[in-house]
């Protein structure tokens, strides 16, 4: 460690000791200012994301499955007897070729977990030292690992009410020239979601949520999403659309009619609001302009955080935030070309 970093480490831990948790020999960190010290360590910043790759310590090749293998420490790389290759921690994860140190990746990946509204690629390029377009498609990347697999259903036998609702994405039609809204909406009025991207949520009161980018608001596309993750005869709750309408053949449907009221007792969907809310606060505030073709990967980001968001039942933190997005880093992949949808080189950097 260089003589500042030294210093910065002392002062740290002299002044906030009583803040961090023990991990390894070290101290683990529980703030950005500790976990730049930390992680600045290249030895700790692997030790950090070994543990996390591999519990236990068994490390398996990536590529053909050995567990005979021999570690070279100096390159910090194994070789597998099995398949004669080398292998590095990144291999099999969502930083695989990168070149990119692991300092890096943990500063960006501790970023996107604490900021409640998310992080712009221009402020992680000032942050980290790399181009924008670096920043960008390292931010994606960690999207992807970010993602909720789905294993489970809502609802269920002991399960909460599952709200259900769904929110237009897309620009404003005041801040549109002319000849745009003329374009977007062949003229069918700029009411309603003419022209803009659907999203379709559900929320379990007391859990998670789950949230899908659907083509139209109409039942073909609404009811694979509900069957797919709500369990049948759950209770949900939704407002007066008809799309829902036959909803009561496969679950308990209660409806709230908002031209009444917004709260009838127990029947409100209050909570998935507060999901679109601070979902359109990041899309709005934070990343400004968003493709249609990248917009599920930026709901996948909001519903990794609010399912992983501090509760009376469970006070996560951010860095128990950074230890799930990394301990979920491996056997995803997403190249350039996938997320472009053009051929090339990536950025250089990432």
């Amino acid at each position: 460690m260089s003589a500042p970093l030294k210093i910065l480490w002392e002062i740290t831990y002299l002044t906030q000791a009583t803040n961090w948790r023990t991990f390894g020999f070290m101290k683990e960190p529980l703030t950005l200012q500790q976990a730049i010290v930390y992680f600045s360590d290249s030895d700790r910043a692997f030790q950090f994301a070994l543990n996390l790759r591999f519990p236990g310590g068994k490390v398996i090749c990536p590529r053909c499955g050995s567990e005979r293998h021999s570690f070279m420490k100096s390159r910090r790389i194994w070789e597998c007897y099995g398949c004669k290759r080398q292998f590095s921690i990144k291999v099999g994860t969502i930083m695989e070729d990168s070149a990119l140190g692991l300092d890096k990746w943990m500063m960006t990946a501790w970023m996107i977990a604490a900021s409640k509204n998310g992080v712009s690629s221009y402020e992680i390029s000032r942050s980290i030292g790399v181009t924008q377009k670096s920043a960008w498609f390292m931010l994606h990347r960690l999207r992807e690992a970010m993602k909720d697999d789905g294993s489970f259903k809502l609802g269920g036998s002991g399960g909460g009410p599952v709200e259900m609702d769904e929110t237009f994405v897309g620009g404003k039609v005041k801040n549109m020239h002319k000849s745009k809204i003329k374009k977007q909406f062949h003229g069918k009025g700029t009411q309603g979601g003419h022209g803009k991207a659907v999203v379709m949520g559900m929320l379990e009161r007391g859990g998670r949520v789950r949230a899908n980018v659907i083509e139209r608001r109409l039942k073909e596309h609404v009811y694979p999403v509900v069957d797919a993750n709500v369990q049948a005869g759950s209770h949900v709750i939704t407002d007066e659309a008809t799309v829902y309408m036959h909803l009561n053949k496969t679950y308990y449907h209660e409806v709230i009619n908002h031209v009444e009221g917004y709260v009838r007792e127990h029947v409100h969907t209050n909570g998935i609001e507060n999901f679109w809310s601070l979902l359109k606060r990041g899309l709005g505030g934070t990343y400004i302009s968003v493709e249609p073709f990248h917009l599920q990967a930026y709901v996948a980001e909001q519903v990794f955080r609010f399912n992983n968001r501090a509760t009376k039942d469970n006070p996560l933190n951010d860095a128990d935030r950074f230890a799930v997005i990394m301990s979920q880093l491996g056997g995803k992949r997403l190249t350039y070309t996938d997320l472009t949808g053009k051929t090339g080189q990536p950025p250089q950097q990432a």
